[in-house]
């Protein structure tokens, strides 16, 4: 190998490095967005073909990505405003990121754990407090040397509420979107053939990568 050739290997090999970092910071943005209701600056996260499946609904493009945040989710959490509302509750960690770009720098693949810590203060409403887990599965295109979010698949693990915790949460408690848009006016483009179902079910969320050791495919065994 030529010292040229190796400056292209050591300058390709960081340029990934680079990429990891930045599709980290561009999923923590989306979680701290998230978390105070800026929608606006959630969708512009997306690129134009990009996708959201949430709850057994696939959103589709920017029009479809926009009816999820900026329609269903603002018009439940904030009463229409970008930003968030008083005693609204809405804070979730994501942890345990694994990051894979591909050999060209033209994609990438992500699995980040989420933890949320939810409710309403009884001073602006019923009051309410939840946990919630799940994993997002997520794939990110470079657009002009600007990473986005291609592909957001959150599924969501499970609930539970403070004084009963999840050993006791009703299977289904929140069940899987059954209409699309328009009958739905905030309703997914498209419903999964296979939607994943909350705890207690137990099914493993596919992962965008092989063993580490082994590289043999990752299934579970049922």
């Amino acid at each position: 190998m030529t010292a040229e050739d190796r400056i292209a290997e050591l300058e390709h090999r960081l340029g990934m490095v680079e990429d990891v970092l930045a599709i980290r910071n561009l999923q923590h943005a989306y979680g701290y967005y998230l978390d105070k209701c800026l929608y606006n600056e959630v969708v512009d996260l997306f690129a134009d073909e990009g996708q959201v499946m949430f709850i057994g609904g696939v959103y589709k493009g920017k029009p479809g990505i926009a009816r999820l945040y900026t329609g269903r989710f603002r018009g439940r959490f904030t009463d229409g405003s970008n930003g968030p509302a008083p005693g609204r509750l809405l804070e979730h960690l994501q942890l345990q990121d694994i990051v894979h770009v591909s050999a060209d720098r033209r994609s990438a693949y992500a699995r980040f754990r989420t933890l949320m810590q939810a409710g309403t203060h009884h001073t602006v409403g019923e009051p309410r407090q939840w946990w919630e887990g799940g994993l997002y599965e997520n794939v990110y295109v470079a657009e002009d040397g600007i990473w986005k979010i291609k592909v957001l698949f959150y599924r969501p693990f499970w609930h539970a509420t403070f004084d009963q915790g999840w050993a006791y949460t009703a299977p289904d408690y929140v069940p899987n979107m059954s209409e699309v848009f328009p009958d739905d006016p905030n309703g997914p483009d498209e419903l999964l053939a296979d939607p994943p179902r909350l705890w207690p079910d137990t099914t493993v969320f596919p992962f965008h990568y092989r063993h580490p050791v082994t590289g043999r495919e990752v299934r579970e065994a049922r």
